[in-house]
């Protein structure tokens, strides 16, 4: 990234103030100001980035070799082909071409999926803001027709459960917002997205895959590279409201990334959701069960099937696919009853258990 700025006249920038938000350190920046222009320049760090260099990897298997231990790559590769195993499970990368029809489809998908994840966490997303998803709907669209942008969507049958809005230059992948549906959490479906994003790149020979800005512990593990966001600030050293706004605005970008370091961000956050929650507040009491296995399904007299797709059945969609993962049994063959005991049965094709509650969380 090149700032061009020496040969300026002084008419484009005098008495203003231009702010450029999130420039990656890594970018070298050469920003070039002759010593005798009026035309300033500060910079204030802010968030955290972390990235994958992938130049040196001609191949995933490389890469997993180089970044984890035997152990990790093994249990990496068991939630991936238990996950495929148990879904019906596809992967589209939507890049360069996708119609209309699909990118609504999508979208609808990806707000819904972000709703149900922050919603969980009580957190609320600066991304699901009225005005701020409807610039992402906006942009996307154009951006994946002309090869700079992405939507990688994993299905489940037709049915969207992880979605990552990427944008890409020549050599570097943003992941810009990625979510997936925390029903399929025991799945790992967060590394199983990252595995084939890397794939991705490896395969049309992208350099970097930024995980953008942020910290999360899944980005250390997987990243190489770390590295600093910049605002920058410019403005006509000339003007004195020019330099006194400036220097507030550093001011002001500083203070925020100092209280960002002590988490009082997420802590806001989490009072913000508080605050626009119109929810009636209820018991977050659950019971937690274990899995008895029988040899016999159960007489069908006084049981009722559990359609596990209606919204009142989440935590025992959840408790499906928990036994799903555990006796690597599919999706398409499991049946969940209940029993006017109000006891949970799953019946898959070769395994068969009773859910047992065992205490009060």
């Amino acid at each position: 990234m090149d700032y061009s700025m020496g040969s300026t006249d002084g008419k484009d920038y005098k008495n203003k103030v231009f702010l450029i938000y999130d420039v990656p350190a890594y970018f070298n920046n050469d920003i070039s100001i002759t010593a005798d222009s009026k035309l300033k320049f500060q910079s204030s760090k802010q968030y955290p980035g972390f990235a994958i260099n992938l130049e040196e990897y001609s191949n995933f298997n490389e890469y997993m070799l180089a970044t984890f231990s035997k152990s990790s790559r093994y249990k990496l590769n068991k939630y991936k082909k238990r996950f495929e195993a148990c879904f019906d499970i596809t992967y589209k990368m939507y890049f360069g071409e996708i119609t209309k029809d699909e990118y609504d489809a999508v979208f609808v998908s990806f707000k819904e999926l972000l709703t149900k994840r922050f919603n969980d966490k009580q957190i609320t997303n600066n991304n699901l803001n009225p005005g701020e998803w409807q610039f992402y709907y906006d942009v996307a669209f154009p951006l994946i027709l002309e090869n700079k942008a992405s939507l990688f969507v994993i299905y489940d049958g037709d049915t969207p459960i992880g979605v990552t809005l990427s944008y890409h230059s020549d050599i570097v992948l943003f992941d810009a917002i990625t979510v997936f549906d925390i029903d399929y959490a025991k799945f790992h479906l967060g590394s199983v997205t990252i595995m084939k994003l890397i794939e991705y790149c490896l395969t049309e020979k992208i350099k970097i895959f930024d995980f953008s800005k942020g910290y999360f512990d899944y980005k250390t593990r997987w990243s190489n590279k770390t590295y600093d966001f910049e605002y920058h600030i410019f403005y006509d050293s000339s003007s004195i409201l020019a330099k006194t706004l400036a220097q507030g605005l550093k001011s002001f970008f500083d203070l925020k990334q100092k209280l960002r370091e002590k988490n009082v961000n997420e802590r806001l956050h989490r009072l913000t959701y508080k605050l626009k929650s119109r929810k009636t507040e209820v018991s977050t009491t659950q019971t937690a069960f274990k899995f008895e296995a029988i040899s016999e399904e159960p007489h069908q007299n006084d049981l009722t099937e559990i359609d596990l797709k209606a919204a009142e059945n989440h935590i025992l969609k959840s408790l499906a696919f928990e036994f799903l993962y555990l006796n690597d049994e599919c999706s398409k063959d499991l049946k969940v009853y209940r029993d006017n005991a109000k006891q949970y049965y799953f019946i898959g094709q070769t395994k068969k258990a009773k859910a047992i509650p065992v205490q009060q969380l």
